[in-house]
């Protein structure tokens, strides 16, 4: 009977699959770390990309800024000028409306009622008074003889087409020249300008709305 020792057979069997499983193991080990340095390498790339890109946005961001702040001053002066435009237009519009007023004042005025000083032929008070305009309001300050040509004045006002809603604020009764007057203020405003004031005024509301 024929005896075949398979040992050495076997022991290089067991030496070459020992080293088919390094040679795996080790490629393994380098085809992961070579996946590994890919992934790694594509997730650097994305976020290289991803911080470029937000650069870029923060720069057209700051330049987006930049043109709101420029655009917010435009229109800044835009309407300062529309203001300055305003203003003039409407002193043209009333620069004759001084001359008309005291036109109609004196028109208005009955006999025995003076406007601002004493009556003519008298020596005027140290303390003369005026005739004051403030917006649409004017405060008149004068003497009369009696309170009812004050009250004939206040009529004529409220008749004329420049002046309008006349009011008292206060008469009182006064010594000049040896001679009992009546010294009175009253308030007017006017018609003319104040309509135009309204309007533009509601022109502004429709503006903003």
């Amino acid at each position: 009977m024929i005896r075949i020792n398979l040992l050495p057979h076997r022991e290089e069997a067991r030496k070459f699959r020992r080293q088919q499983f390094y040679a795996f193991s080790v490629a393994a080990l380098i085809l992961g770390a070579l996946l590994a340095l890919v992934v790694h390498s594509y997730n650097v790339s994305r976020i290289e990309a991803q911080q470029a890109d937000n650069d870029f946005l923060k720069s057209e961001i700051a330049k987006l800024d930049k043109d709101i702040a420029e655009i917010q001053r435009l229109r800044e002066q835009t309407q300062a000028l529309l203001s300055r435009k305003q203003v003039i237009e409407l002193l043209q519009s009333h620069r004759a409306e001084t001359v008309h007023v005291f036109n109609e004042l004196a028109r208005l005025v009955p006999e025995g009622v003076y406007l601002g000083c004493a009556p003519s032929g008298q020596s005027a008070r140290p303390d003369c008074k005026s005739i004051k305009q403030t917006g649409l309001k004017i405060t008149i300050t004068g003497i009369t003889q009696s309170n009812a040509r004050v009250s004939t004045l206040m009529r004529n006002l409220e008749a004329s087409p420049i002046f309008a809603s006349p009011q008292l604020v206060k008469i009182e009764a006064q010594e000049i020249n040896k001679r009992r007057v009546s010294e009175f203020v009253l308030e007017v405003s006017i018609e003319r300008a104040a309509e135009e004031g309204d309007k533009s005024a509601g022109a502004k509301v429709e503006a903003k709305q």
